[in-house]
């Protein structure tokens, strides 16, 4: 299946499909970052999952001598932990110094931090958790937001919605291309997402479900081992505040496979999707 929409054009991608950033120490680096971005997806380095500014250009490097596929890098920010923009200043200028084209920011308001790598020739993408705050940042310039709904991981808020209403309501809002994130893990939920009129999709616990992905095989086996019955599991989702759980898109995880088996299946599986819909009479070419 050929993608060409907005999205693959902005980021000079294969697929419509991002790498959520990781922050754990040592877990956000090239070593999950380069296969993805060799299979023709969008990796991400993440700033704070670096011992310091030194190790985070290394990794870099890294990443530029192992794949010449598009990289980003995230600037998480937190407000209550003081992890603010004068925190990733020396990241900042790295980023622009190494060429990196994308910039993410998250959580806090990162608009000056994005409004500063627009200007020196970056993509920008701000990752938010509700509609109030894609809508504020749009305003704020961002080429594109991520809108994680309530089956995702981490901090939760009273405003936060699904990730159904997330990007079918954002849509009739904002111009601004939206990214789907929270829940997502097969292909099902990727052409849902489109269909919900997502340009694209952001993968955070899916991608932790691979073989490159730095962490535990006690964690991994967590996560394909989780039963989404669970009714525990599925409220400590849902009330988590910065809880490193993996999302709810557990529900379909079932096996450990590399990246690029991870996302050849997603596209290939998406094809028999969108050829049952037309088998079904529900796809109509252009009169």
């Amino acid at each position: 299946m050929k993608f060409d929409n907005v999205l693959t054009r902005m980021l000079g991608i294969r697929y419509p499909i991002i790498q959520g950033a990781f922050g754990p120490k040592g877990m956000g680096t090239s070593s999950i970052a380069v296969p993805v971005s060799e299979a023709g997806a969008l990796g991400i380095l993440t700033s704070i999952s670096y011992k310091n500014p030194d190790a985070f250009q290394q990794d870099i490097q890294v990443a530029k001598r192992r794949t010449n596929k598009p990289i980003a890098v995230n600037f998480s920010l937190f407000k209550d932990q003081n992890i603010l923009d004068e925190y990733h200043e020396d990241y900042i200028k790295i980023t622009l110094k190494e060429g990196i084209q994308t910039i993410f920011t998250s959580a806090y308001d990162g608009s000056a931090i994005g409004q500063r790598c627009k200007a020196a020739g970056c993509t920008w993408i701000h990752k938010c958790a509700t509609i109030e705050h894609a809508l504020s940042i749009s305003k704020k310039g961002a080429d594109a937001i991520v809108i994680v709904g309530l089956e995702g991981t981490g901090f939760k808020s009273p405003l936060q919605n699904s990730t159904l209403i997330n990007i079918t309501a954002a849509r009739r809002l904002t111009d601004t291309p939206l990214i789907a994130a929270g829940g997502i893990g097969d292909a099902r939920g990727f052409v849902a997402a489109l269909a919900m009129g997502a340009v694209g999709v952001y993968m955070g616990t899916a991608m932790m479900a691979t073989k490159e992905f730095q962490a535990p095989d006690t964690i991994k086996n967590k996560i394909v081992q989780q039963d989404i019955l669970d009714a525990e599991y599925r409220q400590s989702i849902y009330h988590a505040s910065h809880s490193l759980k993996p999302s709810l898109a557990t529900a379909v995880i079932d096996s450990l496979p590399t990246v690029k088996e991870f996302i050849e299946r997603i596209i290939q599986d998406s094809e028999e999707i969108m050829t049952q819909f037309k088998d079904w009479g529900m796809v109509h070419s252009p009169a």
